[in-house]
């Protein structure tokens, strides 16, 4: 389906980095989209035993709460390059050329700060959870069956990681398009009447 942006490519070294993390964005959405399947199975399994063995499967929640990261994180910078998320177009929406790259330029920068901050901390918070010299290698583990806590403390800074250098890839192909007048590499708003067209077009490709 086409989203409500649109992305042009060329031969450039930027086009061809974004095109090599997009592949690496669409392995971790792959991964998203598995965790939200495996957690679907698990609930099958624990409510088929609730019902019919009177015993659920053993530490579902403690599951649910490794997988979270997994589904909240992994399709973050995915969805980012695609341009997929919510964002306030009442003002952006109006501008053109230069000045919409000027914009969206600062507004990736100031949300590049925040990410890199967003690294630093959770990276920090992975440190207090993992230890080499303690059992599995966990400061804390979960409440009912002890699963480990630090692998899904890990996925978060790893997640922020990559959407980090998608934003730093962001930041430079808007700052390339002030110069050059030329957009390469970032989402670009589209009116509804092209986005149609582009759903259209690719509902006839699926056929």
């Amino acid at each position: 389906m086409a989203g409500a942006a649109q992305i042009h490519e060329d031969d450039s070294v930027l086009s061809r980095a974004d095109r090599a993390l997009y592949r690496l964005e669409k392995l971790l959405g792959l991964v998203s989209g598995l965790a939200v399947f495996g957690l679907m199975v698990l609930a099958v399994f624990s409510v088929t035993g609730r019902n019919f063995f009177a015993a659920p499967l053993p530490g579902y929640v403690d599951y649910i709460e490794q997988a979270m990261p997994l589904i909240a994180f992994m399709g973050v910078s995915y969805t980012q390059r695609d341009g997929g998320h919510i964002r306030m177009d009442m003002l952006v929406g109006t501008l053109k050329g230069r000045m919409l790259y000027l914009v969206e330029l600062i507004t990736t920068l100031l949300v590049l700060a925040l990410m890199v901050l967003l690294v630093w901390g959770t990276w920090a918070h992975f440190q207090r959870s993992f230890d080499f010299a303690a059992p599995m290698w966990s400061r804390d583990s979960s409440m009912d069956i002890g699963l480990p806590i630090w692998p899904a403390k890990l996925l978060a800074p790893v997640a922020f990681s990559v959407l980090t250098v998608r934003l730093a890839l962001q930041t430079w192909g808007f700052a390339r398009a002030v110069v050059t007048g030329v957009a390469i590499a970032v989402p670009l708003p589209i009116d509804a009447a092209t986005a149609a067209q582009l759903e259209a077009r690719a509902l006839e490709g699926d056929r």
